[in-house]
């Protein structure tokens, strides 16, 4: 058994720009593809991974001080430390159990497949760390590890659902046929469908305002370097910066906000020639079947809404810490809020005002939720040793992925305890995810009419 999580821990390990690949190409070979084509398109797709890291991580080091600046400023003392999701993935790791994940999310992959419930085959398997932390946050506040493999087999079905009805949509975005997001942080979509609805219904709130309405609007203020570049400096002089300081930090956002798209590029360019072979694939042994491609969240980086969002999240984030009551979380590492972007470009359709406004609606809660997971994550590293903590320190996750999820499963285990609560949110939430599936798929059937309407007046 030590074998195989070594084994499992060693591929893993490799990262998403080697191990999603790899996976990728042994997958176009199965489809038929030719060797170097599927290796050719392999190789671009871990370009593109490695490519989105570094401008990620180049943003992240930029707006990070700014950050910590602005804090500085409040005066602001929170004794929970924000670890970020890499040593939550550590952690994740360090339980025996985990390399059971993998296997157990390709059987239930593999079973929705077969019984014709899903068309996405997930390749994401690389993020199969998320589902272990689930149950390593279901474990640390129940003690169960049955309950906790349960949980984390409904997170996988989940993701498959959601990432079904949300084809359609990621593929316009996009503009890769064929694939779809089926990354965990999509579930947070769930949580969102009401105060989206909501939104749509206030005035001017119910037109859809992207990143190209604003350029229509607004001219060369809304081009993604100038954009980049006034949120940047206004940042910097938020957080106090100097006049060079600043300046420098608004060029470093402007380069963000050109690059990113120029990244995404390249996932399309290897996941177009994998998502034909596939569906060319399918066609010929099923008949009436479409397969999709379940990927991480990257695919979705080409979007200039996802990246004015966030940055604009940055300084809202740190206001909340600063003044929400129990809030003991002081956010860094988790300040580039993905795990509410991603869903929130998706539930608006990319509808910017939206996206912003349901970002400064839910953000408390990524925050009380990571304070609520605190002790039981600095109780959980220090029995494993996987994280070194001061004594008397706390560690957590500001932007926790889907925190509502993880918090109301991992209650509802306290049934045992007399609290019924737990199973009130959670059937609430199963309600809440049927709903989505039917808004999601609604909208995907209206959208295809409409293309077709105007496809047929192109014609005539």
């Amino acid at each position: 058994m030590d074998t195989i999580q070594i084994i499992f821990e060693y591929v893993l390990d490799l990262g998403a720009s080697v191990f999603v690949p790899l996976i990728m190409i042994m997958v176009g070979v199965a489809v038929r593809m030719k060797w170097k084509d599927a290796i050719s398109a392999g190789i671009i797709l871990g370009v593109a991974f490695a490519g989105m890291g570094i401008v990620i991580d180049f943003m992240l080091d930029a707006l990070t001080p700014a950050g910590q600046g602005l804090v500085e400023r409040t005066g602001i003392e929170l004794n929970v430390i924000d670890a970020g999701w890499t040593s939550l993935a550590t952690l994740a790791w360090a339980w025996p159990l985990a390399f059971l994940m993998f296997p157990l999310q390709m059987a239930v992959n593999a079973l929705l497949l077969a019984m014709n419930r899903t068309q996405t085959l997930n390749v994401d398997l690389w993020n199969v760390w998320g589902k272990i932390l689930t149950a390593v946050l279901v474990i640390g506040v129940t003690n169960s590890v049955v309950l906790a493999f349960v949980v984390a087999s409904i997170q996988m079905v989940a993701e498959l659902l959601i990432a079904d009805v949300n084809q359609k949509h990621i593929e316009k975005i996009t503009g890769i046929p064929g694939v779809t997001v089926s990354h965990g942080m999509m579930i947070f979509g769930v949580f969102l469908l009401p105060f989206n609805w909501l939104l749509s219904k206030i005035p001017l709130l119910d037109r859809h305002v992207d990143a190209n309405t604003l350029k229509d609007r607004l001219g060369i203020f809304a081009e993604n370097h100038v954009m980049g570049f006034i949120i940047g400096g206004l940042l910097g002089i938020v957080a106090g910066y100097g006049v060079s300081e600043a300046l420098t930090l608004a060029v470093q956002a402007a380069a963000a906000l050109t690059l990113f798209p120029m990244v995404a590029k390249l996932f399309m360019q290897a996941l177009s020639p994998l998502s034909e072979a596939i569906s060319d694939f399918m066609k010929k042994r099923f008949k009436n079947r479409k397969l999709h491609i379940g990927l991480d969240w990257p695919i979705l980086a080409g979007s200039n809404e996802l990246w004015v969002a966030i940055i604009i999240w940055v300084p809202i984030t740190l206001g909340y810490a600063v003044l929400l009551p129990g809030n003991n979380v002081l956010p860094f590492a988790g300040i580039i809020n993905i795990s509410l972007a991603a869903p929130a470009l998706i539930i608006t359709g990319g509808n910017l005002l939206r996206m912003i406004l349901l970002g400064m609606i839910t953000t408390p809660v990524f925050l009380y939720v990571a304070t609520g997971f605190a002790p039981t994550i600095t109780e959980l590293a220090q029995q494993t040793g996987a994280i070194s903590i001061d004594s008397g320190q706390m560690i957590s996750w500001s932007t926790i992925e889907y925190p509502v999820f993880r918090y109301i499963f991992s209650q509802a285990g306290l049934i045992t305890e007399g609290n019924f609560f737990g199973l009130l949110f959670v059937a609430a939430w199963v309600a809440l995810l049927a709903l989505y599936l039917k808004t999601m798929k609604h909208r995907s059937t209206e959208e295809k009419a409409v293309e077709e309407s105007e496809f047929k007046e192109k014609v005539m």
